[in-house]
């Protein structure tokens, strides 16, 4: 039997749902810790950690300034302990006079203190602090059992709105004992909107939806999902799934009584499905040919046919350009031609469909030239923050810890930066695991060549990382696991990877479906799509996991999850909203609208209008640079400059993280659009307006032809008429009143936001 914490943990967890099916109270089992007198890791130190007192802020860190210096986030009790009661500068106690205390006199505002006043005189805490100094302000009971985790009663609660309900939290121990600390724990809504917690663990359904409430105790956390479901005057009705996502997705909307959108039409559903697959505006024929299309499954087809375009591989290759780092200027400095080599290789993976696991693997333990083995650059890429030498004469070492965080959170949704310094403040990564981590990635080395900026990657046999206090080696260990035996003539990089990308990893294909689920909707199933963690649970778990395992059922193929998603009703609703489902963005009820991507608007712009960006990076090339007509999503390098797609929030490509990319609207944008000269260049000298003058098309077939352009949809009756108008009062001057109405197409919102 596994006696490990992460196993009490789950023991115990399992006996609360059982005393909870029973309908029993678990806040006082029979197995509740005692000790003879008040001690302070029990007793004070989760007071501290309540009253935020060893937060950065206050007390908590090496940068703290006050005379009281306590561990971060509370990592080392036995340090916190001293500090507050042995250390000279800070001795907070008066054994004596216990209600004299300067600890005491600073929590009740009594003397002054930076952090004001934090309790009341004769309260539960006060009376606890000073019972704890006046018998002898105790470290421990030498026989108390450690921490391992907490538990809550009610993991899953379903309340009605206005209605309140009081959690119990349990702390675990490795003895399997527990003990309540519903009032030492502390609590935060992750939407306090819906679900609003005070004090002691009472939340109150503020309004309809559903909230994590994370409940954590001395770092160790546990998250109750409150769901206040909605009533509807006649319920919540049936809807139809297309696959097992909406299946899912209706189920969690059913749960939570909020009625679905329709199916959007065909019209939103060809321009949506364009912009979202390929990035690219359809053309007015294959618009008027989808719509035309009576077969009953054209949609699927459609699909079909947009994943296999070459258009795919370049939007797609985009994306991952962001979260890839692919820049040739600092702080990456991978250089034009390693960029332009390490684009074509990932264009040339999604055009072939890599599996996702392969593709992974090939970047993780690749060695060699960033010039002629283009997946080395995905070390190259990291910025060079710190470079030390190490062993062999000319090589260097950069940062693995660097290395190890890209790596966790690119492809785990894992953020470890924070156990760099420190214990992460509500999960259990500690500086150990960060280290353990990066001695995976020790062994790197970097040597130059005489090609200028060319680099190899390679294997430095001689590469250890140390341990920053105790100067010992640090053994490779993967998250949340045991140590890997590594020898001296080993890549430890290949069997971090092998464990990465196995199949039962709990992170590697959630994680990757989360974030193709997130670039198709813009909001993830786990949101950010780097920040997976347990107090930052999925919206649908179910959903989460089925994707997941068809992920690794199905031998990582990307484009068999995209058809998933793009064939599902969840996918293919309407934008527009009911009153029952206005307030959803998590659970998916109708299509989330998005801001075209600053790429994909700008080819979009010189699509319709015909005047095509000329890019230059203002650097001689030896590949030749951009020819004229070079379209924005095929852009290999986040370093070129383009005011229009840095006005538009095309990300600065100096990190793995997808918000980054900015899809706001700014006052910025609004002006570029209405006044700047360059898009007055574009419709004042765009050929496709001199063609349609040329031709001498009527007024009604440019119209419909602009509105297939912009739209993917004819007018209505009502709009030909009203820009028929517009054309026609423009008199002798027919120029100017076609580029004023191209002008003012490209202003709309239903341009410039894909629905």
């Amino acid at each position: 039997m596994r006696t490990d914490a992460f196993s009490l943990v789950l023991l115990s967890l399992a006996l609360v749902r059982f005393c909870s099916a029973r309908g029993q109270d678990t806040a006082t089992p029979a197995t509740e810790p005692t000790s003879a007198s008040p001690a302070f890791r029990k007793d004070v130190m989760p007071i501290l950690d309540r009253l935020g007192c060893s937060a950065a802020a206050c007390h908590g860190g090496p940068a703290s300034k006050t005379p009281l210096r306590l561990s971060m986030f509370g990592a080392n009790a036995e340090e916190d302990y001293a500090a507050v009661v042995k250390a000279p500068k800070s001795k907070l106690v008066n054994q004596a006079e216990p209600e004299k205390s300067p600890l005491l006199l600073k929590v009740t505002g009594r003397i002054e203190h930076k952090g004001g006043k934090k309790i009341e005189p004769g309260s539960a805490d006060y009376d606890r602090l000073v019972g704890w100094i006046a018998q002898g302000a105790r470290w421990a009971d030498e026989k108390a059992p450690r921490l391992v985790g907490v538990a809550v009663l009610s993991e899953k609660l379903t309340l009605k709105q206005g209605e309140t309900h009081t959690l119990a939290v349990r702390a675990v121990y490795e003895d399997r004992s527990e003990r309540d600390v519903t009032a030492d724990a502390r609590y935060q809504s992750a939407d306090a909107s819906t679900v609003s917690v005070a004090p002691g663990g009472k939340v109150t359904a503020v309004a309809c939806g559903e909230a994590p409430v994370v409940v954590t105790y001395l770092r160790r956390a546990a998250v109750a999902r409150v769901a206040v479901p909605q009533v509807l005057p006649q319920g919540v009705p049936k809807t139809s799934a297309n696959n097992k996502i909406d299946e899912l997705v209706n189920a969690k909307l059913e749960e939570l009584g909020i009625p679905p959108a329709d199916l959007c039409s065909d019209q939103e559903f060809v321009r949506r499905a364009f912009l979202d697959v390929i990035g690219t505006l359809p053309t007015p024929e294959e618009t008027r040919a989808f719509l035309a299309d009576n077969e009953p499954a054209k949609r699927s087809k459609l699909i079909d046919q947009l994943l296999e375009r070459p258009e795919y591989a370049d939007y797609w290759t985009l994306k991952w350009g962001d979260v890839l780092r692919m820049k040739s200027e600092a702080p990456v400095k991978m250089w034009p031609n390693a960029v332009q080599g390490y684009r074509h290789w990932v264009h040339n993976a999604i055009s072939t469909n890599k599996p996702y696991d392969q593709f992974v693997t090939e970047l993780l333990t690749a060695t060699g030239s960033n010039f002629r083995n283009p997946p080395v650059n995905y070390y190259r890429s990291l910025p060079d923050f710190s470079e030390v030498a190490a062993g062999h004469s000319g090589l260097a070492l950069r940062d693995p810890q660097l290395q190890a965080e890209a790596t966790a959170g690119l492809f785990m949704g894992t953020r470890l930066s924070c156990a760099r310094c420190h214990v992460h403040p509500v999960e259990n990564w500690t500086p150990h695991d960060n280290l353990g981590m990066a001695a995976f990635f020790a062994k790197i080395g970097y040597k130059n060549t005489k090609e200028y900026k060319e680099e190899i990657v390679c294997l430095n046999y001689d590469g250890v990382l140390k341990h920053p206090l105790t100067g010992q080696a640090v053994e490779p260990k993967v998250l949340g696991g045991k140590t890997v035996a590594v020898g001296k003539e080993d890549d430890p990089r290949v069997n971090f990877a092998a464990w990465l990308t196995a199949p039962e990893n709990p992170w590697f294909a959630r994680n990757a479906v989360n974030r193709y689920w997130f670039w198709i909707f813009g909001r993830g199933i786990v949101h950010e799509p780097d920040d997976f963690r347990p107090t930052n649970p999925p919206a649908n778990p179910e959903l989460l996991a089925y994707l997941g395992k068809e992920f690794t059922g199905h031998k990582y193929d990307v484009k068999h999850v995209l058809r998933l998603i793009l064939n599902s009703r969840t996918y293919q609703r309407s934008w527009q909203t009911n009153p029952w489902n206005a307030r959803d963005v998590a659970q998916f009820s109708h299509y989330p609208i998005k801001r075209v991507p600053a790429e994909a608007l700008l080819d979009a712009v010189s699509q319709i209008t015909e005047s095509y960006e000329q890019f230059s990076d203002g650097i001689a090339q030896p590949w030749g640079g951009y020819p004229a007509g070079y379209r924005a999503i095929n852009l290999p390098d986040g370093a070129l400059a383009v005011g229009f797609l840095q006005l538009f929030g095309r990300p600065g490509r100096d990190t793995y993280h997808d918000s980054d990319r900015f899809g706001g609207v700014t006052m910025g944008q609004e002006l570029y659009l209405l006044n700047s000269s360059e898009m007055k260049d574009k419709i004042d000298k765009s050929p496709r307006i001199a063609c349609w003058l040329a031709a001498k098309k009527s007024d009604a077939d440019i119209v419909e032809e602009l509105y297939l352009l912009a739209f993917s949809r004819p007018p209505s009756e009502r709009e030909k008429q009203t820009a028929m108008a517009a054309l026609g009062e423009g008199g002798a001057d027919k120029r100017q009143a076609v580029q004023d109405l191209v002008w003012i197409v490209l202003n709309t919102k239903e341009f410039l936001f894909n629905h």
